[in-house]
């Protein structure tokens, strides 16, 4: 599954020529990347295709060259926001028509790229997974003819990979929905069963799966055990005998991040904190000294790198383990993409395991949770659409989980996932109605007249609830939201969509729900062995005795020889990890849980959410009780949740 040659000469497409070409004259390259020329010359010929390049391989230019060359739009599904602004500034160079629609754009950004789109003039667009929820802008692309779909992080659509996300199973769908002539899905990290996963959701054939391996020679791994105390003047010695250079310190917490960037900075290093819970004004100031810097220490969690191009990283820190070895991978692959040495180490303690792990079982739904759920979307009717943030409130289940158990149900051939859309709709006239109505023939204007007329005034607004206006008027929804957005592209109106909801319908009602739950369930216990054990496997990496960068690539099903420049093979010694440690419960903690208990919060009825509060985990209805400010929330954060959730077991009498 590792192929690396171009068609053969005898079907080499007819533009093979014009893309070197292009490659020279457009962007300003003399030759191909290793693996570039073989996806492209693929695509030419209409072919869906698997990139499998390593994070800074080049995977971008892989669609960016075939859109200048295909007739008809290429889109870009990225979950990286950064990673769109950085492609959209250097193509802005180039002289290439893109754009990217995303919620930060204006309502003129949005407009001019929706008249960017009506006239043919793009030949990029690039998106997020989250987008193709929109019922409007769907009815956009069903009139465009998409020459190209690239699917960045690929990895996502395997409900067995490190990152699965739901969304992206419905991308699989639209693709053939919106008649696609060809996919191109891309990702850096892919075991092999999560490599077979993509290419047959896509429809890729095996002979069209380019991977051009995971081996970066520039790159010098470290390993270095180390007790949680002793991290940071661990960290400081190693700043201090190498030379500078820009560099990303890797953490699992937010507070970590402050904590530590403010311990550098005051050892004179020029370092900052970069985390998902700063402000997104704050996170760009942090993200642009970076970029400028020769220098400069951020000291992130894994918010920071996702699409950030700088070629010049020196040195990757891991100051807690990575959650895993693929995260690892992407993680250390932002280092060294000039092709000039870098150094990759990490500060090995096994007391991270507890931490990671307590993410991982967190996301775990209870039997309840799964069972109320279940029994919620199908007592609903052959035919239902659901709020997912109405779900998550209801059965107290995550955003994020409540998707993935409704794909879960897709997966099991239960449901169907039909048109998402919004149940409310607003708008802002811009013109006057005779001034919008007079440009229409009398039969169009007097289907808006009915619509403006049922709709509710506020004041600066008018709302429609598009299915009960359309019942009233004896018109399709679709026609009245066409409308909706013709309107707004012309200016005339401005328009805003709430509450998203996403239709279903029943294809297979299961005989024994309570199987289905069983099911379900074991999913679920499933996934979370695998998370733990990804984990684990970053233990194995640290504790081996021969070449990490050998073990690190057979992970990934790569065989070679030792790397002869890592740690181990220039002869650093094996220093087996000392064995995790946590804190006991003190009888004070024991006396005030037991009186919180006692007050029969409804958020902590399960012995299950009772330790994902007691480890610090939110759901949300903690969140909604206001729970996250008593002072137990977070308490047993560092001791491992299958002894909280012994505790809390105990404590209810429910084990």
């Amino acid at each position: 599954m590792n192929s690396l040659n171009p068609p053969t000469s005898a079907e080499a497409p007819p533009g093979a020529g014009r893309a070197q070409q292009t490659l020279k004259q457009v962007f300003g390259f003399d030759r191909f990347l290793a693996g570039q020329e073989a996806v492209i010359a693929r695509l030419l010929l209409g072919r869906s295709v698997l990139s499998i390049f390593p994070t800074g391989g080049g995977k971008s230019l892989c669609y960016q060259l075939p859109a200048l060359m295909l007739d008809g739009l290429t889109v870009v599904i990225s979950p990286l926001i950064a990673l769109m602004k950085d492609q959209l500034a250097f193509l802005d160079t180039r002289g290439v028509p893109a754009a990217r629609l995303d919620s930060s754009l204006t309502r003129e950004e949005t407009l001019a790229v929706y008249d960017g789109l009506n006239s043919g003039r793009l030949k990029l667009l690039y998106i997020s997974p989250e987008r193709l929820g929109n019922e409007r802008f769907l009815r956009r692309l069903e009139r465009q003819r998409i020459a190209l779909l690239a699917v960045d992080e690929a990895h996502c659509i395997s409900q067995w990979g490190h990152n699965f996300r739901p969304d992206y199973l419905k991308i699989a769908r639209l693709a053939k929905q919106l008649r696609v002539e060809r996919v191109l899905a891309l990702t850096a990290t892919a075991t092999p069963q999560v490599v077979r996963d993509i290419a047959a959701g896509f429809d890729v054939a095996e002979s069209d799966i380019i991977n051009t391996g995971y081996y970066r020679s520039n790159l010098t791994l470290h390993v270095t055990p180390c007790a949680a105390s002793a991290k940071i003047e661990r960290l400081v010695a190693r700043l201090r005998e190498r030379p500078p250079g820009p560099t990303i310190v890797y953490v699992t917490l937010q507070r970590t991040a402050e904590q530590v960037a403010e311990l550098l900075h005051a050892h004179g290093w020029d370092a900052q904190a970069y985390h998902a819970g700063m402000e997104t004004d704050q996170r760009n100031v942090v993200q642009d000294a970076f970029m400028a810097s020769d220098r400069m220490i951020v000291v992130a969690t894994i918010a920071f790198g996702m699409g950030i191009d700088k070629a010049d990283i020196r040195y990757v820190y891991h100051f807690n383990l990575p959650k895993g070895l693929e995260s690892y991978v992407q993680e250390i692959g932002r280092a060294g993409r000039d092709g000039k040495q870098a150094v990759c180490e990490m500060l090995a303690s096994a007391d991270d395991v507890v931490t990671l792990e307590n993410f991982t079982y967190g996301d775990t739904p209870t039997p309840e949770a799964i069972a109320g759920l279940v029994g919620d979307v199908l007592g609903r009717g052959d035919a239902f659409d659901v709020s997912v943030f109405d779900l998550s409130a209801e059965h107290d289940v995550r955003d994020l989980v409540v998707r993935t158990l409704l794909a879960y149900l897709e997966l099991e051939d239960v449901l169907q996932a039909t048109s998402p859309f919004y149940s409310e709709y607003k708008f802002q006239p811009q013109r006057s109605s005779q001034e919008i109505l007079g440009r229409f023939d009398p039969s169009r204007a007097e289907f808006l007249k009915s619509v403006f007329a049922h709709a509710v005034k506020g004041r600066t607004w008018f709302t429609l609830d598009v299915d009960r206006v359309g019942r009233q008027i004896g018109q399709p929804r679709e026609r009245i939201v066409a409308a909706l957005g013709y309107l707004e592209e012309s200016g005339d109106l401005r328009v805003e969509a709430a509450g998203v909801r996403q239709g279903y319908r029943v294809r297979n009602r299961p005989e024994r729900t309570a199987e289905l739950c069983d099911r379900l369930n074991e999913r679920f216990a499933l996934r979370e062995r695998q998370d733990v054990a990804r984990v684990r496997h970053v233990l194995d990496l640290a504790d081996d005795k021969t070449c990490w960068t050998r073990h690190l690539l057979a992970y990934f099903g790569e065989d070679r020889e030792p790397c002869g420049h890592c740690g181990r093979c220039a002869g650093q010694p094996h220093e087996p990890l000392a064995p995790a440690r946590w804190p006991r419960p003190t009888d004070a903690q024991m006396a005030a849980l037991r009186a919180l208990l006692s007050e029969r919060h409804k958020a902590l009825a399960l012995p299950r959410q009772i330790a994902r509060f007691l480890c610090g985990l939110t759901s949300p209805a903690t969140s909604r009780a206001k729970l996250r400010r008593h002072p137990l929330f977070g308490v047993f954060a560092a001791t491992p949740f299958a002894e909280v959730l012994a505790l809390a077991e105990r404590e209810t009498g429910r084990g």
